[in-house]
């Protein structure tokens, strides 16, 4: 079997589909990416890549093509749908040209799209072959796929396709006791894939005391700056605690001289490091809140635009972690953290819940008898 993946042009869309593309492979199944920038970062996770579309930087394009609609995306308030709306059907037809084109030279026998990239279900409808969406976190995709593919009929007919169907398997990978369940969903286990690396002694090493691991994602720190991190350092040295900056390519000088219970890393996977850590504190990414509900840690989720007040929101209302905001970052609550019992065994048990949800693995058959049936 041929399985086309084709995802958002960014780490954070791609990456969590990328331990079904593994367990393809290992079944035995031929697996290509398509997307563009940032995404393509995929092929370090030893898949095969399509690059739709050369040369793209998604930042650049958004602020030349959308500026004033990321600013409002990006807002400290809450994001009208209809921006993202129009985002995301702005970049569909930007990329639905290489999409389909890749398509057409793969000739996939499946097609799984990751919920914001329906350019992969067009491509499916004119190829005749199924498709099926991949969530990436706890906004729920149905409504925003069909809506995003109402926005695309001169997309559509550009390619020769008069419509897309309206039911498409969804598999989503959120704890169901923290989202609703998708229509025609199919549970899947979020396993955090965060890019290979060798780890540094210190990593594997026991803590010496309490630890907190601090992150702002891939994309945030670059667009919103330091400014939790200043808050966070200021407060630091009243708690008891080390606190890991994971930080990746940015430059930390404007923070000044650190307190000794601060460590500056730099990029290391966020996966090894929270699985050394008793609290987490980041942006509120839907792969970043995944990956902590997997180490079973309690959170401090300070969500700045996009879909993170809803990951924010789901955290908070299972009891798993707190909402808040930059200013709301002082010794209490990074105190509170790492004291509050019932926050830590809440987290516990969702970690539990998703060592029971089905594996990527075990959604393999299904791939196939969905594939299958097109030939019946």
């Amino acid at each position: 079997m041929r399985v086309l993946f084709v995802s958002y042009p960014a780490i954070g869309h791609v990456f969590p589909t990328i331990p079904l593309a593994w367990a393809l492979r290992s079944a035995g199944h031929e697996v290509l990416v398509a997307s563009a920038g940032d995404a393509l970062e995929a092929a370090n996770a030893g898949l095969h890549v399509a690059d739709v579309s050369p040369g793209f930087e998604l930042e650049g394009f958004l602020q030349s093509t959308a500026g004033e609609l990321m600013a409002r995306l990006r807002g400290p308030g809450g994001v009208d749908p209809m921006d993202g709306l129009r985002l995301f059907t702005h970049l569909n037809d930007h990329l639905a040209d290489g999409i389909v084109r890749t398509a057409d030279a793969f000739r996939p026998d499946l097609i799984v799209f990751e919920q914001i990239f329906v350019s992969g279900l067009i491509a499916a409808a004119r190829l005749g072959v199924p498709a099926v969406q991949h969530n990436f976190g706890f906004a729920r995709g149905t409504q925003l796929r069909e809506l995003t593919v109402s926005m695309l009929g001169e997309t559509m007919a550009r390619h020769g396709v008069a419509g897309v169907p309206a039911d498409v398997p969804v598999i989503d990978i959120a704890p169901p006791s923290m989202a609703e369940p998708e229509r025609d969903g199919w549970s899947m286990r979020p396993v955090p894939y965060n890019s290979g690396a060798v780890l540094p002694d210190w990593l594997l090493d026991e803590p010496q005391g309490r630890r907190i691991g601090v992150t702002l994602g891939t994309a945030s720190v670059h667009v919103n700056g330091l400014g939790p991190v200043q808050r966070l350092v200021a407060a630091a040295s009243a708690v008891d605690a080390e606190f890991v900056l994971a930080l990746g390519d940015v430059d930390t000088a404007a923070l000044g001289e650190l307190p000794d219970n601060i460590r500056v890393v730099g990029w290391v996977p966020l996966t090894a490091l929270l699985q050394t850590c008793d609290a987490a504190v980041h942006h509120g990414g839907a792969g970043t809140t995944l990956a902590a509900l997997n180490a079973g840690v309690p959170q401090l989720v300070l969500p700045d635009g996009a879909d993170r007040r809803i990951n924010a929101e789901a955290v908070r209302d299972r009891g798993a972690g707190l909402l808040g905001t930059a200013e709301d970052l002082d010794a209490e609550v990074l105190g509170r953290l790492l004291s509050d019992e019932k926050m830590s065994a809440v987290a516990r048990e969702v970690r539990e819940e998703i060592g029971r949800m089905p594996s990527p693995a075990s959604l393999v058959p299904r791939l196939e008898e969905l594939a299958a049936a097109r030939h019946r």
